[in-house]
């Protein structure tokens, strides 16, 4: 039996860069101690959610892969720990920004850089503002006895997105969010609907679902927590509320997940020859 021990970490930020890291560097080592291989912490965890303003200062923030202070906590617990953290982080390029993440095993070393795929831009959540869309295409890497795939929040609403690293040998997917309140709707609550998504990439999908929120408020926006992890049939396994921070894991047994993806036939009754209309612009 393969099994894989997960976790996903919840916490509240602020704009103080080295207590934000070194809070999240307290929780990664709280899941090792509790036997994770691998340790996801929310979407750009540096800060604040800097997205909900349109500020040019602000790109003064992002840093080179190798430079970037969240990568360097992260390279050196992973390498301390022996495991594997997804970390997400303000990218620079050159002149380019992205929102990226670095894939960091044991060893501190970097297995690759993720560049966000799908970039949102609506009140709240300016991000075309600071990023350019992702040009590295979907990724996954070979981790802890399972192939590791990474999408960056607004990724998480894609099937396509999903199904692509599922193709590529996904064995679990593992999803970073800053997510919470909709500044041009106070009714519009979607908690549900963000879990739903994901839950349904699970199911369709037949595989486990890391899901890793903020939570508090900042500058008058509320993120909703709601961290979760989800085994292949979409059965919740662990899950934080709207408010506490944490540490939530689960053991996945990925044989059983193996089976249970052929048993349901949905890679192999697939038709992609009919497929072509999801490939052309609208």
């Amino acid at each position: 039996m393969t099994e894989i021990t997960v976790a996903a970490l919840q916490l509240a930020f602020s704009t103080d860069t080295s207590a934000n890291i070194a809070r999240v560097g307290e929780m990664v080592r709280e899941a090792a101690a509790r036997r994770a291989q691998v340790v996801l912490p929310p979407e750009l965890f540096e800060g604040e959610y800097f997205c909900r303003v349109e500020d040019e200062g602000l790109f003064a923030q992002a840093q080179p892969t190798a430079q970037h202070p969240s990568v360097l906590a992260m390279q050196r617990l992973a390498d301390e720990l022996g495991i594997w953290i997804p970390t997400s982080f303000f990218e620079a390029d050159g002149p380019h920004h992205y929102n990226s993440l670095a894939m960091i095993g044991p060893g501190g070393t970097i297995a690759g850089v993720y560049r966000k795929s799908h970039i949102p831009d609506g009140p709240g959540y300016e991000e075309k503002f600071y990023f350019r869309p992702g040009n590295t295409g979907f990724k996954v890497w070979d981790g802890p006895g399972a192939t590791l795939g990474v999408g960056v929040c607004w990724d998480q609403w894609y099937p396509e997105a999903a199904r692509a690293m599922m193709l590529m040998g996904a064995e679990i997917l593992f999803y970073p969010t800053a997510i919470g309140s909709e500044p041009h709707d106070e009714g519009l609550d979607t908690a549900r609907l963000w879990r739903r998504a994901m839950v349904g990439h699970a199911v369709s999908n037949v595989v486990p679902i890391v899901a890793a929120n903020r939570v508090g408020t900042e500058g008058g926006q509320t993120f909703y927590g709601t961290s979760f992890i989800a085994d292949e049939r979409g059965d919740i396994l662990a899950e934080l509320d709207r408010e506490e921070e944490g540490v939530i894991t689960a053991t996945l047994d990925l044989d059983r997940v193996k089976r249970h993806r052929a048993a349901f036939g949905f890679f192999r009754d697939r038709r992609p020859e009919l497929y072509g209309r999801l490939v052309q612009d609208i």
